[in-house]
């Protein structure tokens, strides 16, 4: 996954590196019901709601859930908001959220979080029939660690177009000519986990500002006998 998240952002583009900002990261659609009506034949309606979301489904949103409540911490750390749930049937063995500042680790991604502690729980690095939810889609390097985990499934819900690699940028999932493939559904609670980043963004923006200008007040020829 990627950390910077600035819609151009990735997990690691914070004041000192940061996630791609999730807010403008797409304008996709939330999942839609496609109305029932005699004039909308079967072919419209692949149309008018991507394949992906068609299979979008109560659990994937109550998971999609807790790993927005991961998001919640990596924020309450001053962190970028993306936060990762990895699941084995209807079992969670694992959390993990955005640390690459904290933790002076530029691999610190919610997925790798996650992949590691689900790793060490299960004590095995194969992590065959689980699933891994992630509020951002995730990077090159957390795809890579995914295939190697054997993670049979990928569950993601802001689109990266800066670093993304399960199709924003590049698909690194879609390639045959790899030995292991994990499915992927993207776009999951999309609009809820772009706010979470792109809010994270603002406010960044804006203690930057207030700061700027306490700065330019400070240097104010006088400002010292004005106080």
């Amino acid at each position: 996954m990627s950390i910077d998240v600035d819609p151009s952002a990735s997990q690691t583009d914070l004041p000192a590196g940061s996630p791609a900002q999730a807010a403008d990261q797409t304008g996709a659609q939330p999942p839609l019901a496609v109305p029932a009506t005699a004039a909308l034949n079967a072919s419209n309606a692949e149309a008018a709601v991507p394949a992906e979301l068609t299979n979008i489904s109560e659990r994937d949103l109550h998971f999609m859930g807790l790993a927005q409540a991961a998001a919640d911490e990596a924020r309450a750390a001053g962190e970028v908001p993306v936060g990762a749930v990895l699941v084995r049937g209807d079992e969670v063995i694992a959390t993990g959220f955005n640390h690459p500042i904290s933790g002076h680790d530029p691999s610190a991604h919610a997925e790798m979080a996650a992949l590691r502690a689900a790793a060490q729980k299960l004590g095995n690095y194969r992590l065959p029939g689980c699933e891994l939810y992630v509020t951002l889609e995730p990077c090159l390097m957390c795809a890579g660690a995914i295939m190697h985990a054997r993670i049979a499934r990928v569950v993601f819900g802001a689109r990266d177009p800066k670093t993304g690699a399960c199709g924003s940028v590049v698909d690194a999932f879609a390639n045959p000519q790899l030995n292991h493939h994990t499915t992927v559904t993207g776009g999951v609670l999309e609009d809820e986990c772009g706010d979470a980043l792109s809010s994270f963004f603002a406010d960044r923006r804006r203690a930057a500002r207030e700061r700027h200008a306490a700065a330019g007040r400070d240097g104010e020829p006088g400002a010292s006998e004005t106080l």
